[in-house]
């Protein structure tokens, strides 16, 4: 499956040391992986899938965080 080699993809990145409009481009690449993840898995209700998504959501929970913090300075 395309999409789990992406999540793969983004759970084994370097988050360290990436600029804001990476992050930015980051977050939004993100959500669009959980959204059509999350559209496989309404139809499938394959376990592995929903863990994939909570541990996406967790990296784009941290990532959106820094962003925050970036923001308010």
């Amino acid at each position: 499956m395309e999409l789990l080699q992406r999540a793969e993809e983004f759970e084994n990145r370097k988050w360290s040391r990436i600029t804001t409009s990476e992050r930015v481009q980051a977050s939004r690449d993100l959500k669009q992986l959980i959204l059509e993840i999350n559209e496989v898995y309404k139809k499938t209700r394959e376990q592995r899938l929903m863990e994939v998504m909570k541990r996406l959501t967790e990296i784009k929970r941290k990532v959106e965080k820094r962003l925050k913090m970036r923001m308010d300075v």
